[in-house]
């Protein structure tokens, strides 16, 4: 038997986040997703402890303040574009500089710095990625994904579906359906 899964990642960083912290017995509070403060400075063997802890679950510290933020913006992207709740009818770029408290020249700067691509392309990234997950859940039309992903037309999503991953949503559905009747008939 087969069961499909859909995760919510922020949630499921956090719990993690949660249970490990309070293993160690460490005052903490967690600010949106990859950024805990301490209500005092862990010792050096606290440190240790919680880097392998998390390091268990592909969760690791970063000490470069630079690399820091970077997760950061794409975190915020991350949980931009996953917010069903939040209607996505407004300027990204104001978004984020308010969500970081940061220019958003400055943040754009130091992505492109670290990442050699920009917050832009992460977002089209991202939004792919998406699309292809809701494309696989079947649930939803290519008018309702284009909606969902603050895309202007189906013509517009599926042009940038096209360019990231070389398949139209038609075709990536197609290859999906047939996946799944393969895996169906192997059982």
């Amino acid at each position: 038997m087969r069961v499909y899964l859909k995760f919510d990642f922020n949630t499921i960083c956090k719990t993690v986040l949660r249970e490990q912290l309070d293993i160690l017995g460490i005052d903490y509070t967690i600010h949106g997703v990859g950024e805990i403060e301490f209500n005092r400075q862990p010792t050096g063997i606290e440190e240790q402890k919680m880097a392998n802890m998390l390091g268990n679950y592909g969760i690791e510290i970063m000490d470069n303040q630079q690399v820091a933020l970077v997760q950061r913006i794409k975190d915020t992207v991350t949980e931009w574009i996953m917010d069903e709740e939040n209607p996505k009818r407004f300027n990204f770029s104001t978004y984020l500089s308010e969500k970081l408290d940061y220019t958003y020249t400055y943040l754009s700067s130091i992505f492109s710095e670290t990442t050699y691509s920009s917050i832009e392309n992460f977002v089209i990234l991202k939004k792919i990625d998406v699309a292809k997950n809701l494309i696989s859940q079947n649930d939803s039309t290519l008018t309702e994904i284009a909606y969902k992903l603050n895309y202007s037309s189906v013509a517009h999503l599926s042009a940038q579906f096209k360019k990231t991953t070389g398949l139209t949503p038609s075709t990536f559905l197609k290859i999906i359906q047939k996946r799944k009747e393969r895996a169906l008939t192997q059982e």
